[in-house]
C-alpha cells in the first residue's frame, strides 16, 4: 500500500492560503470596525463586524490614510481587497487595499451620474465659459462666512489691492439644502447685486462634506450666470460639479484671491512701463516727422515754389504741341482716305458709265433694267444715255 502523507502544520495553512486566494477574487467588504490598531511600522490592523460574525482584517501602508479618514472603532466602512490566511497562527483574514466610508460609493456613483448628464447636455463645453475680468472692480463671494475660506481670500485680496469692494453672500457650504442657499448667492449677485465676477469657494473636506457643490440645481444655476464664475472649492485634488460647470476652476480659496486680482504695485508697473513705451513711441513719430519737414524744406517746392507750376506749365505746353501735331497728321490722312473714296465712287457710277457713250435699257412699263435680249416684239423699251431717254420698241431678236 501507498505510505500515506503526514503534512506538517505549516504545509497545511499554507495549503489553504493558496485554496482560499485562488478560489475568491478581490472585492468589496462592508462591515463596522470593531477593533484598530495602528502601528508604527504604519500598517493597519482591525477587525469588521456585522451582527452575527467577525472578520480580522490588515492594511498594509494604510496608516496615514486611517488618520486622515479618522477611522476609529464604529465606523462604518466599506474596504477593497481579498481574502488570505496568516499561516503563523492559521488565521484567514481580509488583506484591504482601499478603503472608503460607508455610503461613500453611492455618492460616487450619483457623482459620475450627474457628470455625465451635465456634459451630455454641454454645460462643460468650453465655448460657453465665460472670460474672467483682468482687474475686477466689484467681487461677489458666495461662502460661509465663519470658515477659513473667506478669511484667506480676504487677506490675500487685501494685500494685494486693498480697498477692493467685496459683497459677500452668506451660505452654509455643506449640509442638507446647501446646496440651495449657494445657488440663491449665485442668482442674486446676477438679479440684485451686479458685480464682475463671482467666487464660490469653501475648504477642503470629506466628498460627503463637498456634496452640496455636486447637486444639479447649484451647477443650472452657476451655468445661467452672466456674470462669470469662478470655482475654489476644496483643496487641489477635490473635483466637484461646480468645478466643471464653472467658468474657471481653481485649486484652492487661496488661488482664487490670487487670481482675481493682480498685484496693485504689479499694476502701477504695467502701467508705468506702458506710459513709457508710450512716450518713446511718440518721441520716435515727432523725429521722423520733423525729418520730413527739414527734408521737404530744402526741396525746389519751398525754395522757388513756382518751380513745380513751370515744370508742370512747360509739361502741358509739350503735350499740346503733341496733340496739335497728331491732329494735323490724322487730318491729312482723313482727306486723303476721302478724296481716294470720292474717286472710286466716281468711277462706278452708272452716268460716268453712260458719259462713255453707253446706254441703260429698261422696261416702259416698270422701269425694269433689261438684262437679256430674249423681249418679245413689240415690247416698249427706254433708253436712257448720258443727256436723255429715247423710247423705242423691240423688234424681232437676230
Amino acid at each position: 500500500m501507498q505510505e500515506e502523507k503526514i503534512w506538517s502544520v505549516s504545509e497545511v495553512n499554507s495549503a489553504v492560503r493558496e485554496v482560499l486566494e485562488g478560489g475568491f477574487m478581490p472585492f468589496w467588504l462592508e462591515g463596522e470596525i470593531g477593533t484598530i490598531s495602528l502601528h508604527r511600522s504604519g500598517h493597519v490592523y482591525l477587525t469588521l463586524k456585522d451582527q452575527k460574525s467577525q472578520i480580522r482584517a490588515a492594511y498594509f501602508g494604510g496608516a496615514d490614510v486611517a488618520k486622515k479618514m479618522n477611522l476609529d472603532v464604529g465606523a462604518q466602512i466599506e474596504a477593497f481587497g481579498r481574502l488570505s490566511v496568516y499561516e503563523v497562527r492559521g488565521e484567514y483574514q481580509f488583506l484591504v487595499k482601499s478603503v472608503r466610508v460607508k455610503g461613500v460609493g453611492d455618492l460616487h456613483r450619483r457623482f459620475e451620474e450627474m457628470k455625465k448628464k451635465l456634459a451630455e447636455e454641454g454645460l462643460f463645453e468650453e465655448e460657453r465659459k465665460k472670460p474672467i475680468p483682468l482687474l475686477p472692480g466689484k467681487i461677489g463671494i458666495v461662502t460661509s462666512p465663519d470658515g477659513a475660506a473667506i478669511r484667506d481670500i480676504l487677506q490675500i485680496i487685501s494685500r494685494r489691492f486693498p480697498n477692493m469692494n467685496i459683497k459677500i453672500y452668506p451660505s452654509p457650504v455643506q449640509g442638507k439644502g446647501a446646496e440651495k442657499e449657494l445657488a440663491a448667492g449665485i442668482k442674486f449677485f446676477n438679479e440684485k447685486c451686479k458685480v464682475d465676477v463671482i467666487i464660490i469657494t469653501r475648504g477642503g473636506g470629506s466628498l460627503e462634506d463637498l456634496w452640496p457643490f455636486n447637486e444639479e440645481v447649484l451647477a443650472r444655476q452657476i451655468a445661467a450666470s452672466e456674470i462669470p464664475v469662478i470655482s475654489a472649492v476644496g483643496h487641489e485634488i477635490d473635483f466637484t460639479i461646480c468645478d466643471f460647470v464653472s467658468d474657471l476652476r481653481v485649486p484652492t480659496p487661496s488661488a482664487a484671491a490670487e487670481l482675481v486680482v493682480g498685484r496693485q504695485e504689479e499694476f502701477l508697473g504695467a502701467i508705468d512701463e506702458y506710459r513709457r513705451r508710450l512716450i518713446g513711441s511718440f518721441e520716435i513719430y515727432l523725429e521722423r516727422l520733423k525729418n520730413r519737414f527739414q527734408k521737404a524744406a530744402q526741396s525746389h517746392v519751398f525754395k522757388e515754389p513756382l518751380y513745380m507750376v513751370r515744370e508742370k506749365q512747360q509739361k502741358i505746353d509739350e503735350i499740346s504741341r503733341r496733340m496739335e501735331s497728331s491732329i494735323t497728321f490724322f487730318t491729312e490722312r482723313m482727306k486723303a482716305r476721302a478724296s481716294e473714296l470720292k474717286s472710286r465712287l466716281k468711277n462706278l457710277n452708272p452716268d460716268a458709265v453712260l458719259d462713255r457713250g453707253y446706254v441703260i435699257m429698261t422696261f416702259s412699263e416698270d422701269g425694269k433694267v433689261v438684262a437679256s435680249p430674249d423681249v418679245p416684239e413689240g415690247t416698249l423699251l427706254d433708253a436712257k444715255f448720258a443727256k436723255g431717254v429715247l423710247q423705242v420698241k423691240s423688234l424681232q431678236k437676230k
